[in-house]
């Protein structure tokens, strides 16, 4: 296992077991403390745990090495377990809503006031949390641990939209009951849109759309480097897992025979693998200059 993959795994693992004790203490803080904003906060919770091990099942699978039928490996495997996780999402803020809506129909007793010292607890927990995935997913090039790691941050607004809510109807009294289910409301609606955000690049990769310009230019400044290359032309890019799958074109001098452009070749790819780790299949295409 690389330590790419380590890091990713650690990382999910961190989210299974977080997510499984917020999830029992929020169900049971929700249920004592006469909080419905809480409980609809602990089934949010209950879906990211299934969520998590689903990005730790895609990114052990992504992580697969070539084959005879997967000759460019396995990685596309990770976009679409981030699908999935967005249909967690979506799913937990459909629930969230209607019970929500429910809730504010039927006439309740107020929250007790102890569990906004729970939810705050959480509040600091979730976005701890957040920073920590996120910062693992920057590092691996994980859509899916990205997925992962918004699930904690739509974790914390709930939290925080339950912690406004509770606060509200402790404040104003009797006939603001229903103020935590307001914001469970509101909640669900940022749930709704975070999913549209992490499920637009993962269409991306799965559609191989053009949105590498940084590492194209990297690529180009680190291919001039190679002695004997002049310059490049076309140059495209496809995320797969945590690697970017390389198609490149090479300007080399006319007059060179056709062994030395093929190790020319040999020496592109292997000096842009070393200097850019995250990149996998490499292919050099030879072009003559026009001098």
């Amino acid at each position: 296992m690389s330590k790419q993959q380590q890091a990713a795994v650690e990382a999910t693992y961190f989210s299974i077991i977080g997510n499984t004790c917020l999830a029992i203490i929020k169900g049971l803080a929700g249920f004592f403390g006469n909080s419905y904003a809480l409980i609809a906060d602990g089934i949010e919770s209950t879906t990211d745990i299934f969520a998590s091990l689903l990005v730790l099942f895609g990114i052990k699978y992504s992580n697969r090495p070539a084959d005879e039928n997967h000759p460019y490996g396995h990685g596309r495997a990770e976009p679409l377990i981030t699908f999935l996780v967005v249909g967690f999402l979506i799913t937990s803020a459909t629930v969230i809503a209607y019970e929500s809506i429910a809730n504010i129909q039927a006439p309740h007793d107020l929250p007790k006031s102890w569990t906004l010292f729970v939810l705050g607890a959480i509040i600091i927990w979730k976005e701890y949390s957040f920073q920590k995935v996120m910062k693992r997913s920057i590092e691996t090039n994980s859509s899916s641990l990205k997925a992962d790691a918004w699930h904690h941050r739509s974790d914390a607004i709930t939290s925080v939209a339950a912690f406004i809510g509770i606060s509200i109807a402790l404040i104003l009294g009797k006939g603001y009951e229903s103020a935590d289910d307001w914001a469970a409301l509101f909640a669900s609606c940022f749930i709704f849109y975070n999913s549209y955000l992490i499920f637009r690049p993962a269409l991306g990769e799965i559609m191989d759309e053009h949105l590498y310009d940084d590492l194209i230019e990297h690529i180009r400044k680190e291919a001039v480097k190679v002695d004997g290359i002049m310059g490049t032309e076309k140059c495209f890019i496809r995320k797969s897992g945590m690697k970017y799958h390389v198609d490149l074109h090479a300007i080399v001098k006319a007059e060179i025979s056709v062994k030395q452009g093929h190790q020319l070749a040999h020496i592109l790819k292997d000096t842009l693998r070393k200097e850019i780790p995250e990149l996998g299949h490499v292919l050099i295409h030879i072009e003559p200059d026009d001098e």
